[in-house]
């Protein structure tokens, strides 16, 4: 499933004067890929296939979160708690109610997460210092690799019980799209371009 819509350039500017924000709030985006990874272990155990895969990418993502304090330590930036942005709760409002349709959208849904991920790293890369844009140069390679694996999960779900990939996808990414490029009144790793841009 392809992202629907680029990042405006109005949120790179913004994250280029918010360097801070943006190591917190990503700090507590690799804590929350790392849950929704062991979330869905939990929810669906009974499926060993998806909880082996899932627990390489939730230690891989807690990793993650450790490079990121390490690399916010080396900047002198404190870690503070932030009131979430928007762009988590919406896409799980979106999320179909029932099963097996419920499974197929929490899939689709954490490969826009990663896909949005690893292009926000790769549009950042020349806008930041020279030791966050290394940091980061590396976290997009890992992020485009949960991309797919979170797309072959999908697609081997819709295959199995007969659902509709496309359709799933494509509704999901449509809301996904509106919140990155819709105006936002928090500025977040995931958000959308500042209000009054």
């Amino acid at each position: 499933m392809q992202l629907l819509a680029a990042t405006p350039e109005a949120w790179y500017a913004a994250a280029e004067g918010a360097l801070d924000t943006l190591l917190v709030d990503h700090a507590n985006c690799e804590k929350k890929a790392a849950s929704t990874a062991l979330g869905l272990m939990f929810a669906y155990a009974d499926d060993t296939g998806l909880g082996l895969a899932l627990a390489r990418l939730a230690r891989e993502e807690l990793r993650h979160y450790e490079q990121v304090l390490a690399l916010m330590q080396r900047r002198g930036v404190a870690y503070a708690r932030m009131p979430p942005g928007r762009y988590a709760g919406a896409l799980r409002k979106a999320l179909s109610p029932n099963e097996p349709h419920r499974k197929l959208d929490l899939l689709i849904t954490g490969q826009l997460i990663e896909a949005r991920s690893s292009e926000r790293f790769q549009g950042l890369l020349p806008r930041l210092p020279d030791d966050v844009a290394t940091f980061y140069r590396g976290l997009e390679a890992a992020e485009a690799r949960h991309t797919r694996l979170y797309g072959q999960m999908a697609a081997a779900h819709a295959e199995q019980h007969g659902l509709d990939l496309e359709a799933h996808g494509h509704r999901l990414a449509l809301v996904e799209a509106h919140l990155c490029t819709d105006p936002d009144p928090l500025f977040r790793f995931h958000s959308g371009p500042p209000l009054g841009v």
